[in-house]
């Protein structure tokens, strides 16, 4: 069948798909359950003779939105936050997992132009993390303790005010995506040179393995945590930009409400990540290397896992 027939015969199941979605009509949950079964058939035929087109990815989004809306009927209040972790999160992560690719390669590569440029710029560390902050480090660094810096202040203090701060950070590069992306690519760019710029200064200053030590202690979850808050700025600005076979109001609706729920997906690790600064950071000098390396690989691991492979594992598995 020719895919224009392919459309034609199935535009108004579809449609009706869609104001189901957006909740214009109002179905059991029964029949909502046989149009779920419906679109899977017609997914499955789209990706056999169209793999590449539109429509098959049209298809795929109904496909997983009416999944979603099935599991929402359901009476899951009291595993609500469960499914949000463990179903619809992962879900959304996979269906944006080449956002977060490429949010991670556009972070890093932020990252080593921010060290090139503390290299061939003596005086840029200073213009990035002003002088004050670089002249404290220098003291540091010469009494032996260069990152001292993570001591000051009190842990609940500490942690209560950095976690608040680094919350605050995720979402402004989430809603600033509503600038059709520019400034949550700002956001990327002024973190992540900042970030390559102080390693580079570190190790000029033979202090690197101290910053290592001391900045992925917490680092590991929180810088993970910001880049895919940024993923969650360019969803947003994708809505806005590529609304493909929806108004460009309805893309951006959609488009706010998941990368939103990706969003808030990072927040218990920010606040573990500033647990670890407020309570574990301040005692890196002290600590064994192992366990030093132990918690940095460890939390890498688990924020890894989930935000990167547990979704193709759930994808895989839910087929």
């Amino acid at each position: 069948m020719r895919e224009v027939a392919f459309i034609k015969q199935n535009k108004d199941k579809w449609l009706e798909v869609e104001s189901i979605l957006n909740e214009r009509q109002h179905i059991s949950p029964d029949q909502m359950a046989d149009n779920y079964i419906q679109l899977l058939g017609d997914l499955s035929f789209a990706q056999t003779y169209y793999p590449k087109s539109n429509t098959t990815i049209y298809l795929n989004f109904l496909v997983t939105q009416i999944y979603q809306k099935i599991y929402k009927t359901k009476r899951i209040d009291k595993n609500r936050l469960k499914f949000f972790f463990t179903d619809q999160v992962p879900m959304l992560l996979y269906k944006y997992r080449k956002l977060i690719y490429f949010s991670f390669i556009l972070f890093f590569f932020f990252a080593c132009i921010g060290a090139l440029s503390a290299h061939y710029q003596p005086r840029y560390v200073r213009d990035v993390m002003g002088d004050t902050y670089v002249n404290r480090t220098l003291e540091n660094i010469e009494k032996g303790d260069p990152m001292a810096v993570y001591k000051s202040g009190s842990n609940w203090g500490s942690f209560i005010g950095i976690t608040f701060n680094n919350i605050r950070v995720a979402f402004v590069s989430f809603l600033y995506g509503i600038s059709a992306g520019v400034m949550t690519f700002y956001i990327a760019l002024q973190n992540a040179v900042i970030l390559g710029a102080f390693q580079y200064f570190c190790y000029q200053e033979g202090a690197l393995g101290a910053s290592l030590r001391a900045l992925w202690l917490h680092g590991a979850m929180e810088i993970f945590s910001i880049i895919i808050a940024i993923a969650a700025g360019f969803i947003l600005a994708g809505g806005i930009l590529f609304p493909k076979t929806y108004s460009r109001i309805l893309s951006f609706k959609i488009a706010f409400r998941e990368g939103l729920y990706i969003l808030l997906a990072t927040v218990p690790f920010f606040i573990a990540a500033g647990f670890i600064e407020g309570f574990i950071t301040r005692y890196y000098y002290d600590m064994p290397l192992w366990l030093n390396i132990l918690i940095i690989f460890g939390t890498l691991s688990v924020i890894t896992y989930y935000f990167l492979i547990y979704p193709v594992v759930k994808h895989y598995k839910s087929k």
